[in-house]
């Protein structure tokens, strides 16, 4: 059941949550209780106002609202206290840039992320994730969410630089992603700049993070320019040194390559990796679901073969699997927008500058959308129920012309994962093993360790082949 449509209620409910902490507002909650904080937003109306620090904030509580701010792109501007901090790290990438510039960012790269590159992608992706559980063995401890983490950063430094990272510097790239997504939430739920200019522990990792990541894109993209790496080959770096060179009078900075590299290394790496273990995670906690994706798999990938751009569109119920689980867990599950002009929103009159805050969380868990919110239901998007649910209920990746520029291509990588993943080992949990999903600037297990074991279809003990002749 769904809410009714706006013009059947007449009226949207407004309010204002209610405070206990004046000068860090509704932050200090946000921050310990992020996720029952959101929750308990609705009851205070459809469009609630909140504190962070000494700013006045406006949480969108109802999916209608939420998609008229996303499909108004140039009233609700990406801004307010997530993309000031994004912007101080990524620059002004396709992701955090201004409304002015995001047209022109989205056209130069969309080529990189059209169905055609997804599927020439699909060879390196099952490479990759092949690679990364090669190690594993029948009965030992895994750590799910480093090899996740791995292997998506293992795929969006092909796709960005070829091979040009090697395996060192790539576990450096995922340590300081690891440091600076910790970082970023804290920055943004108490947006006090001088409790972050402390020479704390906590802060000189995150500036040391930030520092390292930056000099490694930096490193790469110096060495492309002498020629000395990858030549002639097609990857996302290779598109935008060519824009440096346009002639018609629209050549792009040494600046903007820079910060488009980082801003897709950022989101293509932590949230596939964090999908991709909340789906390993609730797969091993339902035992059914689990049952019926083996079935899947064993089917699909007979003889243990490689996913790849053939098999994707038959694996139908890893994609319910997934879907599930960006809804479940979305990995990007809170984000701010700011008013360019004075507008009314839910009949309140918003001032220019006003920060606008969004959560797919909250909207993912509203059960007038979504019937038992937290039951791990991958059935509910089958093609006879899906129709009941809302429009504007699901955004895991955001809508309108500010949509994520790698949804395809992230699906794809996940779903081939998932895959290869199921279709030849069993991850259960550790004995004891208790849930936790604290979320920072993306939501999902950071620190989930599992036990691994061959399914049947391989000789008990035996892992993946080794990598191919080539390196990969």
């Amino acid at each position: 059941m769904s809410r009714a449509a706006p013009e059947l209620e007449h009226a949207w409910r407004v309010g204002t949550a209610p405070g206990i902490f004046p000068f860090i507002g509704h932050g200090i909650a946000l921050y310990r209780r992020p996720l029952a904080f959101l929750n308990s937003l609705p009851a205070h109306g459809d469009l609630v106002e909140i504190r962070l620090g000494p700013q006045r904030a406006w949480m969108v509580c109802h999916p209608e609202l939420v998609h008229q701010v996303l499909m108004d792109a140039r009233t609700f501007d990406k801004g307010g206290p997530l993309y000031e901090r994004l912007r101080s790290f990524l620059g002004d990438g396709v992701g955090t840039c201004r409304h002015q510039e995001h047209r022109r960012q989205r056209r130069m790269l969309q080529p990189d992320f059209r169905a055609a590159r997804v599927a020439d992608n699909a060879a390196l992706m099952g490479e990759e994730v092949e690679s990364v559980c090669r190690e594993w063995r029948a009965g030992r401890e895994v750590d799910v969410s480093a090899t996740m983490l791995a292997l998506t950063t293992q795929v969006m430094s092909r796709v960005l630089f070829s091979d040009s990272l090697d395996a060192a510097t790539g576990s450096e790239l995922r340590g300081c992603l690891a440091t600076i997504v910790r970082g970023l939430f804290v920055r943004t739920v108490v947006p006090i700049d001088a409790l972050f200019r402390v020479p704390t522990p906590a802060n000189r990792r995150y500036r040391r993070a930030v520092d390292r990541l930056h000099a490694i894109v930096d490193a790469a993209v110096a060495e492309r320019r002498q020629g000395t790496a990858c030549s002639g080959r097609t990857d996302v770096l290779g598109t935008l040194l060519a824009a440096t060179q346009d002639r018609g009078g629209a050549a792009i900075s040494g600046q903007e390559v820079h910060d488009q590299l980082i801003t897709l290394l950022f989101a293509g790496a932590e949230t596939t990796a964090l999908c991709l273990t909340s789906a390993l995670d609730l797969v091993a906690r339902h035992p059914e679901e689990e049952r019926r994706l083996h079935s899947e798999v064993d089917t699909v990938l007979a003889e243990g073969r490689l996913p790849g751009p053939d098999e994707l569109p038959h694996l139908v119920r890893t994609r319910l699997v997934l879907t599930e689980t960006l809804r479940h867990r979305p990995p990007g599950w809170l984000f701010t927008r700011v008013t360019t002009r004075e507008t009314d929103l839910a009949g309140h009159r918003l001032p220019l500058g006003a920060t606008v805050l969004y959560s797919p969380y909250l909207l993912h868990h509203d059960p007038a959308s979504f019937p038992e919110p937290d039951r791990f239901l991958p059935d509910r998007w089958l093609p006879g129920q899906a129709v009941g649910i809302p429009h504007a209920a699901m955004i895991p990746f955001a809508a309108g012309s500010r949509k994520c520029i790698g949804d395809s291509f992230a699906m794809a990588e996940a779903t081939m994962a998932l895959a290869y993943v199921t279709r030849n080992w069993r991850l259960s949990h550790l004995p004891g093993h208790v849930e936790r999903v604290r979320p920072a600037a993306t939501l999902g297990p950071r620190s989930l360790v599992m036990i691994c074991e061959p399914r049947a279809q391989r000789p008990h003990g035996t892992p993946p082949r080794t990598r191919l002749p080539n390196g990969r």
